[in-house]
C-alpha cells in the first residue's frame, strides 16, 4: 500500500491518512482514471495513472476507465496556452477507437470496466447544467493560471473553456466517486468533482495525483505538443526516443515511466558516470514492459548496430542534389524531396519528437537547415526501423 500512496504521487487531497483509513476500512471504494481522446493514442506520461489505476483493482476496489468522449468536445485547457480547435463527434470517436488496445498494455480489463461519458454528460438538460454552474464561481475558473495568462495576454478564452471542469466533476457526482485519479495539472478539475460530491450527495471523497512526465523536449509530454512517447510505438522507435530524453529525466522516467523497484533504480552518481549505458537500461525495460522482452531485445541489437556502430549494410541509397535543398529545412526535405513523409507536418512531428537520427545525431529542431546536418556523401538518415538512408550527394 505504501507504494500506491507514495511512489509518483505528487498529492492526495485532503491528506494521504485519510485516504489510507479508507483503503483499510472493510469498504470497496469507487476509483476511476479518465481520458479524453483528443488524438489517437495515448503516451508513456499516462503509465503512471494507468498504474496507479491497475493497483486499486488489484486492491478488489471498483475501478472504472474512462473515456471522456463528451469532454473532448471542449478539450481541457488546463495547461494550454491558446483556445484548442474543436473536435467534431466523428473526430473523437475515431479517436477513441483503439484506446482500450493501448491501454491493455498497462490495465488488465478483466478487473477494471470502461465507460465513456457521453453517456450522462450527453443527457443533461439546460436546467441541470444551470444547477450545477451555480456551485461554482467565475472568480474560480478565471483565476486559474492558464486562463489569466491567456486573458492578461488578450487572447480569447471561450466560454465553453470554463465549462470544461464542471463537466468533469460531474463524471465525478455520476460515478458517486470515492477516488478520483489524475495528473498534478488535474486538481482543479479534480476538485470540481469533489465540490459536487459535498454539495449535492453530502460525501468526502479524494483526488490522487500523480507526477507528470516530461516529453522529449523537456515539456510536460502532451498528445498536443509532438513530444510524446506513445504506447503504441514500434519497439525501435519507443528505445529511440527513450535514448533522445535528456540525462536528467532518466531518473524521473525509472520511477514515473517502469515498475523497476525503487531500490533497484539507479542513484545520481551511477548516473552522472556512465548516462548511456543506465540510459540503455532504461529504454530496454520500457520497451520490455510495454511491448515484451523479445521485441526488447530486438530494439536493443538494432539501435547498436545502426545508431551506435553506424552498420549500414543493407539499406537504401537516396541520390540529392545539393543546390536543390540549400537552405530548406529538415522537414521541407524529408517530406518533398526524399518524400519519406507524406507531408512537412508529419516530418516536423516526427522530428521534434525525436524520431530523426541523421548522421548518428539525433535531431529534434524540424527548422534547422538540412545541408547543415549532412556533413559528406554517405551520411544516413534513420526515421523507424523500417525507413534507413544512406544520403549520396549529387
Amino acid at each position: 500500500m505504501d507504494n500506491l500512496l507514495t511512489r509518483g504521487v505528487a498529492s492526495i487531497i485532503p491528506n494521504k491518512n485519510e485516504l489510507e483509513k479508507a483503503l483499510k476500512a472493510d469498504k470497496k471504494l469507487n476509483v476511476y482514471l479518465g481520458i479524453d481522446p483528443t488524438s489517437t493514442k495515448i503516451h508513456l506520461g499516462h503509465a503512471m495513472p494507468l498504474r496507479k489505476l491497475q493497483q486499486f483493482a488489484d486492491l478488489g476496489h471498483n475501478v472504472t476507465f474512462l473515456i471522456g468522449d463528451f469532454t473532448a468536445l471542449i478539450g481541457d485547457t488546463s495547461d494550454k496556452d491558446s483556445e484548442r480547435p474543436s473536435l467534431t463527434k466523428e473526430e473523437i470517436e475515431e479517436n477513441f477507437q483503439t484506446y482500450k488496445s493501448q491501454a491493455e498494455k498497462v490495465l488488465d480489463f478483466s478487473k477494471i470496466q470502461i465507460k465513456h461519458n457521453s453517456e450522462w454528460l450527453g443527457k443533461l438538460t439546460f436546467e441541470e447544467i444551470i444547477k450545477l454552474t451555480q456551485e461554482f464561481s467565475a472568480g474560480d475558473f478565471i483565476g486559474r493560471e492558464m486562463i489569466k495568462k491567456r486573458l492578461t495576454e488578450n487572447k480569447r478564452v471561450g466560454l465553453h473553456e470554463l465549462l470544461y471542469p464542471v463537466m468533469q466533476g460531474y463524471d465525478s457526482y455520476f460515478m458517486d466517486t470515492d477516488v478520483q485519479i489524475g495528473g498534478a495539472d488535474q486538481v482543479f478539475n479534480m476538485q470540481a468533482g469533489r465540490t459536487l460530491q459535498r454539495s449535492l450527495r453530502n460525501k468526502n471523497s479524494f483526488v490522487f495525483c500523480t507526477e507528470y512526465l516530461m516529453g522529449t523536449d523537456g515539456r510536460k509530454m502532451s498528445k498536443s505538443w509532438g513530444n510524446a512517447i506513445w504506447l503504441d510505438d514500434e519497439p525501435f522507435e519507443m528505445f529511440r526516443k527513450i535514448m533522445a530524453i535528456n540525462d536528467d529525466q532518466i531518473k524521473n522516467y525509472y520511477l514515473l515511466g517502469t515498475n523497476t523497484p525503487m531500490d533497484q533504480i539507479p542513484n545520481d552518481s551511477e548516473i552522472t558516470k556512465d548516462p548511456m549505458s543506465v540510459k540503455k537500461k532504461l529504454a530496454e525495460t520500457i520497451v520490455d514492459e510495454i511491448h515484451g522482452a523479445k521485441p526488447s531485445e530486438e530494439a536493443t541489437d538494432e539501435f547498436e548496430k545502426v545508431i551506435q556502430n553506424k552498420n549500414t549494410s543493407g539499406v537504401e541509397r537516396v541520390h540529392l542534389s545539393w543546390t536543390a535543398v540549400s537552405g530548406a529545412s529538415i522537414s521541407q526535405v524529408l517530406a518533398n524531396d526524399l518524400k519519406i513523409f507524406d507531408s512537412v507536418s508529419e516530418a516536423k512531428r516526427v522530428t521534434e519528437q525525436g524520431g530523426t537520427v541523421i548522421a548518428g545525431n539525433i535531431v529534434k529542431d524540424p527548422s534547422v537547415e538540412f545541408d547543415k546536418l549532412i556533413p559528406n556523401s554517405g551520411a544516413t538518415i534513420d526515421i523507424g526501423k523500417k525507413r534507413f538512408y544512406i544520403i549520396d550527394k549529387k
